[in-house]
């Protein structure tokens, strides 16, 4: 497979397109059933990185493509699923997992997430309106996109005022996951 992406100038940094196509081109081999779902997946799909070299790939062209690929496969494994054991085992496993959001949802606000060990972090107060826009969601009075998620940017500001990076990442990550699955 040939992915073709557009390169930055030569003076900018892109993703290295050996590692890209080379993503690529397993995803297409699990998603064509290749690879068993335990070992390439949605989540294997959010979580790629790139190398950066200079006349690399366009970033936000192979980021755009990487959300497509994970709806893709977030979409088999609803098809799949709901195959065999029909729409409603479906809806109520993606509300199994959307409750493991709830409890970090009803904390109060500044005390969702850790603080970072040192330095700093994403704005607290930042995150925390996301997390409210997302807990009015689940109680049907605000309307959420992947995308306000995917491209929510939280401003850095020091360890007191601020969440510890990582444990929002991921938090997030299964928010989008379970939009994409009731999608």
């Amino acid at each position: 497979m040939s992915t073709t992406f557009p390169r930055v100038s030569f003076f900018r940094q892109g993703y290295d397109p050996s590692g890209v196509d080379e993503f690529f081109e397993d995803a297409k081999r699990a998603y064509e059933g290749g690879v068993p779902s335990e070992q390439f997946s949605a989540e294997q799909v959010r979580r790629a990185t790139f190398n950066v070299r200079r006349r690399g790939y366009d970033m936000s062209a192979v980021d755009e493509a990487l959300n497509r690929l994970e709806a893709a496969f977030i979409h088999r494994d609803r098809m799949d699923h709901v195959a065999v054991n029909g729409e409603t085992a479906w809806f109520e496993k993606i509300a199994e997992r959307a409750t493991t959001l709830y409890p970090r949802l009803r904390r109060p606000r500044g005390e969702r997430f850790a603080r970072p060990q040192n330095g700093r972090g994403y704005d607290a107060e930042a995150v925390d309106d996301l997390l409210d826009r997302l807990a009015n969601y689940f109680d049907d009075q605000d309307e959420v996109t992947v995308d306000d998620i995917r491209q929510a940017v939280f401003p850095s500001v020091r360890a007191k005022k601020a969440y510890a990076e990582g444990p929002v990442d991921a938090y997030l990550g299964r928010a989008v996951e379970i939009l994409l699955a009731v999608d």
